[in-house]
C-alpha cells in the first residue's frame, strides 16, 4: 500500500497507536483537533473530500461516559453525526472506512459474551451515541467495517490502569467494582489488528476500488481482548504485577465492591464480555489473552 489513508483521534489511545502501526501501509494524514473538529459535520465532510484518502480510520470519539448524560448534543455530534459524515464523504471519494465502536451499545444482561447479531440496548447516552454512529455509517452506503471494543488501556493517555497504579502507589486500600465482567484490550494489539484487516482488503483488491472486495467483508466484528475478567480483576492483576516489579515497595490492597457502592450518572452494563469468534473465522486474527498483553504493557509503564 502507498495510499493516504485519513485518521481520526490521533492524540487518544488508539490513534496515537494507529499513527505507528499504519505508516507502513500508506501517507497517514492525522489532522490535529484545530484542523479537524469532529463536531462539525459540514466540515468533516469537507476535509474527506479535500484530501480525498482510500482508507478512513476513525477512532475518534467523545469518551466522557458520565458527562455525556448531561451533553447529549455534542455526545451525538462526534459520536454519530461526524461517523456520517465521514460515510458519506468515504462514498463520494470512493474510500473505505473503518470505525471503532464499544460494548455499551448492549445493555449488559446475561452472562454470555455478546455476539455481533446479539440484540443491542445502550442503557447510557454514550452507548445510544455509539450505536447511532454505527447505523448512521451503514446508511451511508459506504464501504465499511464496525470494530467494537471493551476497555480499552495503554501505556499512555487517560486510562484505568493508570488511574489504579497511580492511585495503588498514594492509598493503603482500593474500592473497585467486581461486578462488571468483560475483557480489558490494548491500545497496541487494535492497531496492530487494523492494519492486518487493511492488509487483506489490500490484498483482495489487488490495487483496484475498494468497494467490490470491502463489500464482502463489510459489517461489525467484535475485537477485545480474549479471556474475561472484573474491574476488580484488573486491578488485583495489575498492582500483583507492580508489586513483582517495585518489590518492597507500598502498593495498596485492592477490595472488592459490588457497583452499587459506586454509583454514577451513567449506568454500565454488567456485562461486557464480547464474543470475537468472527474476527478468527473472517480474518484470521485472534486477539490476545488481557493478561499477556497487561505484561507488556507493564513493562512500558
Amino acid at each position: 500500500m502507498s495510499e493516504r489513508i485519513l485518521l481520526t483521534g490521533a492524540s487518544g489511545q488508539v490513534g496515537g497507536e494507529l499513527v505507528r502501526t499504519l505508516a507502513a501501509l500508506g501517507e497517514v494524514v492525522a489532522p490535529h483537533r484545530d484542523e479537524l473538529d469532529m463536531a462539525d459535520a459540514a466540515s468533516v465532510l469537507k476535509f474527506v473530500r479535500d484530501i480525498r484518502p482510500r482508507w478512513i480510520v476513525n477512532p475518534a470519539a467523545y469518551t466522557a461516559v458520565d458527562k455525556a448524560e448531561s451533553e447529549p448534543e455534542l455526545a451525538y455530534a462526534i459520536n454519530a453525526e461526524a461517523v456520517r459524515a465521514l460515510g458519506e464523504g468515504a462514498r463520494k471519494v470512493g474510500a473505505a472506512v473503518i470505525h471503532f465502536s464499544t460494548d455499551y451499545v448492549f445493555d449488559g444482561t446475561g452472562t454470555a459474551p455478546y455476539r455481533e447479531t446479539d440484540a443491542t440496548g445502550p442503557v447510557s447516552v454514550y452507548g445510544a451515541s455509539k450505536l447511532a454512529g454505527e447505523r448512521a455509517l451503514e446508511e451511508t452506503g459506504a464501504g465499511y467495517m464496525i470494530f467494537r471494543t471493551s476497555w480499552v488501556y495503554g501505556a499512555t493517555g487517560k486510562n484505568f490502569l493508570r488511574t489504579i497504579l497511580k492511585a495503588a502507589r498514594e492509598r493503603d486500600r482500593l474500592r473497585v467494582v467486581a461486578d462488571q465482567h468483560g475483557a480489558p484490550t490494548w491500545s497496541r494489539d487494535l492497531a496492530k489488528m487494523t492494519a492486518h484487516v487493511m492488509e487483506r482488503m489490500e490484498a483482495l483488491a489487488g490495487g483496484r476500488d475498494l468497494a467490490e472486495s470491502i463489500a464482502e467483508f463489510q459489517g461489525v466484528y467484535h475485537a477485545a481482548g480474549a479471556g474475561e475478567t472484573t474491574w476488580h480483576g484488573f486491578a488485583a492483576e495489575a498492582t500483583a504485577k507492580l508489586r513483582e516489579r517495585e518489590p518492597g515497595a507500598k502498593v495498596a490492597e485492592v477490595d472488592a465492591i459490588p457497583t452499587s457502592e459506586y454509583p454514577t450518572p451513567a449506568k454500565r452494563p454488567a456485562n461486557s464480555r464480547l464474543n470475537c469468534e468472527k474476527l478468527m473465522e473472517r480474518f484470521g486474527w485472534r486477539m490476545r489473552d488481557w493478561r499477556d498483553s497487561l505484561g507488556e504493557v507493564m513493562k512500558e509503564l
